[in-house]
């Protein structure tokens, strides 16, 4: 599948997704977001994609924010549908993915761009990378779910701060803050991220979509996580997976897990 506002590629086991507008510093228009959606759910439904990594072209940004043009002169109930559309086809799509998404914070991560990382399932940042929700200033809110997302990994307070004075922290006070696992040299990002993925791949890949959907369930409102956790734990038992993993510890030898 080929892609105006994206370079995906593919190597053993691992699918790197790049936003490629270096021009926008990489900023999510309309057609970025649909595009974004089809590469992660065709990487999804390929079962030899063990994880998926999203990054920035160039060497300045991740995704700097929205592609405010595109909503300047939107009305009330087109700035809903916006919202609403967006969250549907790409944040919570990519939360709720099955297949492990890491997102490697090569540069500034505003507005939109930090949402789409929050989205993840977790995030590594180089030393240059910036990251804030400055959508106040522009007179209106984060859309694409920053105000759930942030207080939830930094909490309460911190996300007030930072969406309320529209500011940015850097990778290091977003790594103290929880916001980021890792924080590393700009050169390093990339191989850093595959070498966590490649310890990722090593595990029961049906485990881990079981992982993603209980650690989620925790979130949702009206779903309580303890449960989600004990179905998706009764759920195991009956995979492939479960029965290599468990035969091959008993055996004392390295787990060859069929991803079933």
């Amino acid at each position: 599948m080929s892609y105006d506002n994206l370079l995906v590629s593919e190597s053993n086991g691992i699918a790197t997704i790049t936003i490629n507008r270096p021009s926008k510093l990489n900023a999510l228009n309309k057609a970025t977001i649909e595009e974004l959606h089809n590469a992660f759910d065709a990487l999804d439904q390929d079962k030899s994609i063990k994880v998926i990594i999203i990054t920035g072209s160039g060497d300045k940004a991740f995704v700097a924010g929205a592609d405010i043009s595109e909503f300047a002169d939107f009305n009330v109930a087109e700035g809903g549908k916006l919202a609403a559309k967006g969250q549907e086809l790409l944040f919570d799509f990519v939360e709720q993915l099955s297949t492990p998404v890491i997102a490697a914070v090569n540069g500034f991560a505003l507005g939109g761009g930090l949402e789409l990382a929050m989205a993840c399932h977790f995030r590594i940042a180089s030393v240059n990378a910036k990251m804030g929700l400055p959508e106040v200033s522009l007179g209106v809110i984060p859309g694409y779910g920053g105000t759930q997302r942030l207080p939830q990994l930094v909490g309460k307070g911190r996300a007030m701060e930072m969406i309320m004075t529209a500011g940015m922290i850097d990778a290091d006070k977003g790594y103290t803050f929880g916001l980021v696992n890792h924080v590393v040299a700009q050169e390093e990002l990339m191989e850093f991220c595959e070498s966590i993925a490649s310890k990722i791949m090593r595990n029961s890949s049906v485990a881990i979509a079981q992982v993603i959907n209980a650690v989620n369930a925790n979130y949702k409102d009206g779903i309580n996580g303890f449960e989600a956790e004990i179905e998706a734990f009764g759920n195991c038992f009956g995979t492939a997976d479960f029965k290599e993993g468990t035969t091959a510890f008993l055996e004392k030898r390295k787990a060859d897990f069929p991803g079933e």
